[in-house]
């Protein structure tokens, strides 16, 4: 866990984007799929500066730790050192749409077990940052992250957050 990752102005100004239809190439509403309860959007490119940095500048970090565990495992795939070759990768692939996405919780909102894959190349690491200041925006909830072989993200939350990787 990093602690501060953003400033709370940086987090204030990311939870407002949630508004800013046009930020957003699409918006799930996690009922309608018996996903859980709340929704979440999947940001559109250009990113915003600020989940754009944060990607390049996280991944470098966690592709050492991501290599070793595919080399452990047996699994041949290994990742690039930078996060523009990871997307150039991906988008050769034919996966194109940006994946960072920020979700919106309201009192008794929740996020079942699951695993996010969007095609054949995954990165095994997620980066899930909390917009919302415990016992001032929220009180209660909980975040539960599981994992399974190979690596899998599982998340049950009831507060604002955005992800930013991979």
């Amino acid at each position: 866990m990093i602690d501060r990752l953003l400033t709370p102005e940086e987090c204030d100004a990311m939870a407002g984007l949630y508004q800013v239809d046009g930020m957003f190439r699409s918006r799930v509403v996690m009922g309608r799929h018996g996903f859980g309860r709340g929704e979440y959007k999947y940001f559109s490119y250009p990113l915003p500066d600020i989940v754009a940095g944060l990607r390049s500048s996280i991944y470098p970090r966690l592709v050492p730790i991501a290599n070793r565990w595919n080399h452990a495992m047996g699994i041949d795939v290994r990742f690039p050192a930078t996060h523009a070759d990871f997307i150039a990768r991906c988008h050769a692939a034919g996966q194109g749409r940006p994946t960072p996405l920020l979700l919106q919780y309201e009192v008794g909102d929740y996020n079942c077990l699951h695993q996010d894959l969007y095609g054949a190349h995954v990165f095994p690491m997620q980066v899930a940052i909390l917009l919302s200041e415990p016992g001032r925006d929220f009180t209660g909830g909980e975040f539960v992250l599981t994992e399974q072989r190979p690596v899998c993200s599982h998340a049950r939350k009831s507060f604002r957050s955005c992800r930013v990787m991979p």
